[in-house]
């Protein structure tokens, strides 16, 4: 496994990368009140399918969909099925592609029609600690001081971190190394090298950070079943700055067309 992608490498996951956003954008579309997540789901197999790419989740070790719709309480792994979105659920859309023997994975976090301020504050601070996290994603530091950064934020402002799940290392494989935890201390963990691609993705909770698996082998839920939220972006690691690969501008976009 190559942790240190050639510039030919990072331009194929650059491809994935932005299916990956469209696609976000696309099932932005659709999110309302009345709608299944499986109708979501077949959305987005048919976007990346007609984009060239094929999705990344379907079939990877047995996953069932294109898409992991985590609605509410859902952190992350949902399974999308006859579920019907209801005004003030959010939704948490992850979603992965394959195309020239790399991958691409990203995800957002939707409000289902109007939601609650304590659920639109939680949405805000998870969206600040992945910018936060994103920042720390430079040449020469440490893992650690992404952990750290995002850990400090949700936390000062009442909420959560997920500790069992993390963001990882992405290329020819899904998952690659390093673990990106949203937990830790500035200065431990991996060091950070030019040329490694990341992501990098907060899960954080309204309440406990206690989770737990259910029965389908995949969705994993808060404890106290209160709302979670996740948003991931894909980062290649440079001198001075982070490259940001993916992007919410296509879902920012699509947003504010319905919010006008």
């Amino acid at each position: 496994m190559q942790l240190i992608k050639t510039d030919e490498e990072v331009e194929l996951l650059r491809q994935n990368a932005d299916i990956v956003s469209r696609t976000l954008a696309e099932v932005g579309k659709l999110i309302q009140p009345g709608v299944t997540t499986l109708q979501l789901d077949r959305l987005a197999e048919t976007f990346i399918r007609d984009n060239g790419a094929e999705p990344g989740f379907l079939g990877y070790n047995g996953y069932p969909n294109t898409l992991c719709t985590s609605v509410n309480d859902a952190v992350v792994h949902g399974i999308p099925s006859n579920y019907v979105l209801k005004e003030g659920d959010i939704i948490s859309i992850d979603c992965g592609t394959k195309m020239h023997g790399f991958y691409g994975d990203s995800a957002y976090t939707f409000a289902v029609g109007s939601i609650s301020p304590q659920v639109q504050a939680l949405l805000k601070v998870t969206k600040e600690c992945l910018n936060l996290g994103i920042f720390e994603a430079v040449d020469g530091a440490r893992v650690g001081n992404i952990s750290q950064s995002v850990q400090e934020h949700a936390e000062k402002n009442g909420f959560s971190v997920v500790r069992e799940l993390v963001g990882h290392g992405l290329g020819s494989q899904m998952h690659e190394k390093p673990e990106v935890p949203n937990y830790g201390k500035r200065g431990g963990g991996p060091k950070l090298m030019d040329g490694m691609v990341v992501c990098i993705e907060p899960m954080i909770n309204m309440g406990t950070r206690q989770v737990y698996q259910c029965k389908d082998g995949w969705t994993i839920k808060t404890f106290d079943r209160k709302p979670s939220a996740h948003f991931e972006l894909t980062v290649v690691v440079r001198k001075g700055r982070p490259e940001l690969l993916s992007t919410f501008k296509y879902v920012d976009e699509i947003l504010q067309k319905v919010k006008n």
